[in-house]
């Protein structure tokens, strides 16, 4: 599907602003419409599979926004060859690409991006469920696993008037393999230490172990 699409949506999926003169040229607005379609195309296949008995809207929200965050959507980018593709566009000059992969954020987007060609080449169907499969492994793990590891220990926490704090203590590798290790800690004791590709993958991490800790 992606291979098929249009020579100048393909393209421009994959395109940096920086890399160009205009930013319409670049990957955002496809983005801002492939971010609509992921949500729905995730949501119409989740739908069936959870129980509404224990999986009302406020759960639904929680297991989608882990299937579509920015770390699935860079483990899907990564999968599809994504760095690849940008790497075939990008010029000599402007911001290096291994730069602009440091960080979650632009690999996300890129995927979206192409989602949102797709769909404007495809239309809603097909492109929804190339999603859905393309995004399965981030599925199935959102559903085993939707939680917000953060959230919980603040709440936890809450009741008795203590909260986290989170602070890196290490960081390692080049800027597009960073590695973060992020202690948490509740005043002066550290609580938990968790390791990611991102400071947040690796807060939820942190926030993981202080709750297996007992904290």
């Amino acid at each position: 599907m992606i291979d098929a699409l249009p020579d100048d949506l393909a393209r421009q999926s994959v395109t940096h602003a920086s890399w160009v003169d205009t930013r319409a040229a670049a990957y955002d607005r496809l983005a801002f419409l492939g971010d609509s379609v992921l949500g729905l195309a995730v949501t119409q296949a989740l739908w069936p599979r959870l129980d509404p008995a224990s999986h009302g809207a406020g759960r639904l929200t929680q297991v989608r926004a882990a299937a579509v965050s920015g770390r699935a959507c860079r483990q899907v980018g990564e999968r599809l060859a994504m760095p690849e593709r940008m790497a075939a566009v990008a010029p000599p000059a402007g911001v290096p690409l291994a730069t602009l992969l440091a960080g979650e954020r632009v690999l996300a987007s890129v995927v979206e991006a192409v989602i949102g060609a797709c769909h404007l080449t495809y239309g809603f169907d097909p492109t929804a469920l190339a999603v859905a499969e393309a995004f399965a492994p981030e599925i199935e793990a959102a559903i085993e696993d939707p939680g917000d590891w953060k959230s919980a220990l603040q709440e936890r926490l809450a009741r008795r008037g203590e909260t986290v704090a989170y602070a890196v203590v290490e960081e390692v590798g080049p800027p597009h393999e960073r590695r973060f290790t992020v202690a948490a800690r509740v005043g002066e004791a550290e609580v938990g230490r968790g390791a990611g590709r991102s400071k947040k993958d690796a807060e939820q991490a942190a926030a993981r172990a202080a709750m297996d800790g007992g904290a």
